[in-house]
């Protein structure tokens, strides 16, 4: 009886990061659904709720001594989904909706800087610095932004859009935590 709930716990430590990973994209991908429901304050907290996910996989994969070229390609892939897109896609229907071309360019762009974020980080050997704005760290600003909506002109959501897409993609180096 020992060995088998060995057996299990062995396994879920090793997969540990991956499902908390899993959660972060769950979030993400909820924080998409309630945004087009007409919730897009919720869709703000499932935001943040995906960041305190991904804050811990990577903490658990190195815990546990189970980082792999496959969490690394998911936790990517997830962070691109809850961080890119699902922020993006809030600032543009909250809004951006109106500017037409503008904001949809505004918005690809944001999303392609992360992806580019993202995949340069994926192929650089990692040398205890962030190089750009953490995908993470700009998708919860541009989120919770939508609470100072009633306060900002449009031109500020462009502008805002621009900087952190930009600041994805510079090789500013940012000592991690």
């Amino acid at each position: 009886m020992f060995s088998i709930r060995h057996h299990y716990y062995c396994k879920l430590k090793e997969q540990l990061a991956n499902i908390l990973t899993l959660i972060n994209l769950s979030f993400g991908i909820l924080s998409l659904i309630f945004l087009f429901k007409g919730h897009p304050s919720i869709a703000v907290i499932f935001i943040i709720i995906a960041a305190m996910c991904d804050r811990f996989d990577g903490a658990a994969a190195r815990r546990f001594h189970t980082e792999s070229d496959f969490g690394k390609e998911l936790d990517s892939l997830s962070d691109l989904i809850s961080f890119g897109v699902a922020p993006a896609f809030l600032i543009y229907q909250s809004v951006l909706g109106d500017t037409l071309w503008l904001g949809i360019g505004m918005v690809i762009f944001y999303i392609l800087a992360g992806a580019i974020r993202l995949a340069r980080y994926n192929v650089q050997t990692f040398d205890g610095a962030f190089y750009g704005l953490p995908i993470t760290v700009a998708g919860v600003f541009v989120a919770t932004s939508y609470f100072i909506i009633p306060y900002m002109p449009v031109q500020f959501y462009i502008i805002l859009l621009l900087v952190m897409g930009l600041a994805m993609i510079s090789s500013f180096r940012i000592a991690k935590m």
